[in-house]
């Protein structure tokens, strides 16, 4: 949920994560950004299959309760065996976890907000949970909640499982020995492009608003220059914070020579026709037209009598390798329009034969294996299987456009 942020700290996280097994979290609902009515709960949370419901009081309790069938409003008690209840504190290591007496009840699916029997949340449209009498779920009130129910936030958020870890990987590589990143710069330093005129490939970075192609450069010009290092301008603002075409030459070191390879980098794609980079845009860039800082105006395409505008490019004006930016945390969640607008910009680029690559970002955030040792990443099986599906989901959208 682009632009608001948890209210979970990293330990409050961590607990709560540790009554499931290997799963990501992703925010359907805050109840101080929607507001408390079920009208706001109930169409941001109906039809998303596994939730939990994560509620806050004054007391410093974080409790609330998981479900693992959709929210539809049908009005009728739900049978859900691995429903439970759940409370967080500072002063417990553990979280408290109550399943129902029976093993069967999960809860009852009203057009109201949770409702598991003993406790309903939201009630009446407010910030607050009502005890509701019953045996459902069987627990001390000052365990649960400290006999708090004034609620300071409540949020929802989709549980999504990352499928464990692979028992072989799914590409190897070789964490051991001679280290892998000095082995990887090493390759690009004394890498050589096969045709004389062009001294530095040069690749363009494609990818949705936030997906963090500014970061990515970042990150490689900082290994590169053995310090941290922040020259392209990076946020999550939720237009582009990109406007200009930019082109990024990278050095080995301070004052070191320049790396075969140049970062080029676009303002992010948007859904609209007049938002974000435009596709006629991307195929003025591919051919070498746009020079460094050109300024893209989005409800215009690149204008061959504009400033910056290069009419006649040479080979090593044009771009070499696309390489497509996505946030691993939102590849699932990208809109029918994002992916025709992607798949478009691929099948024109097939047809120029340049090589393209698919970037995943935030894969540590995305997967909580990958988040325990980034080198789990080839052990993921969620980070595996996002994969094939964005290979197979671009292919596709590619093939019945055609």
């Amino acid at each position: 949920m682009s632009g608001v942020k948890s209210s979970l700290s990293v330990e409050q996280e961590r607990k709560l994560l540790s009554l499931f097994s290997h799963v990501r979290l992703h925010q359907l609902y805050k109840a101080s950004v929607h507001s408390y009515m079920h009208s706001a709960f109930h169409n941001r949370c109906d039809g998303q299959g596994p939730t939990v419901l994560v509620a806050y009081n004054k007391s410093g309790f974080v409790f609330g309760g998981y479900i693992s069938k959709d929210y539809a409003q049908t009005g009728q008690v739900i049978n859900d065996d691995k429903a439970f209840l759940y409370s967080i504190t500072d002063q417990r290591e553990n979280p408290l976890r109550v399943s129902s007496t029976n093993g069967q009840y999960g809860f009852t699916d009203g057009k109201h907000g949770l409702n598991v029997g003993v406790l309903w949340f939201l009630n009446n449209n407010t910030a607050t949970v009502q005890v509701v009498a019953g045996n459902n779920y069987t627990f001390e009130g000052e365990e649960m909640h400290g006999n708090d129910l004034q609620l300071t936030e409540c949020e929802v958020y989709r549980v999504e499982d990352c499928g464990g870890r692979l028992k072989t990987p799914w590409r190897k590589i070789d964490w051991e020995g001679y280290s892998t990143k000095d082995r990887l710069m090493d390759y690009i330093k004394n890498y050589k492009p096969e045709v004389k005129s062009v001294v530095q490939a040069r690749v363009l970075l494609v990818g949705p608003v936030g997906a963090g192609k500014s970061s990515f450069f970042n990150s490689i010009n900082s290994v590169f220059k053995g310090h941290v290092t922040g020259q392209a301008n990076t946020g999550s603002a939720g237009t582009s914070l990109t406007t200009q075409f930019r082109t990024y030459s990278i050095k080995a070191e301070q004052g070191g020579k320049a790396l075969p390879l140049v970062l080029c980098d676009t303002m992010g794609l948007e859904e609209g026709p007049s938002a974000g980079l435009d596709i006629d845009d991307i195929n003025s860039i591919m051919k070498g037209h746009v020079q460094d800082r050109y300024q893209f105006n989005p409800s215009m395409s690149v204008q061959a009598d504009g400033v910056g505008f290069c009419k006649s490019p040479s080979l090593k004006d044009t771009i070499h390798c696309v390489v497509y930016v996505l946030d691993a945390c939102k590849v699932t969640l990208l809109s029918a329009k994002m992916v025709d607008k992607l798949a478009a910009i691929r099948k024109g680029i097939n047809k120029l034969g340049v090589p393209q690559l698919v970037l995943l970002t935030k894969v540590d955030e995305a997967c909580p294996l990958v988040r325990e040792d980034l080198t789990n990443i080839y052990l993921s099986h969620y980070i595996e299987r996002m994969t094939r599906e964005i290979e197979v989901d671009l292919i596709r959208n590619i093939i019945e456009g055609s």
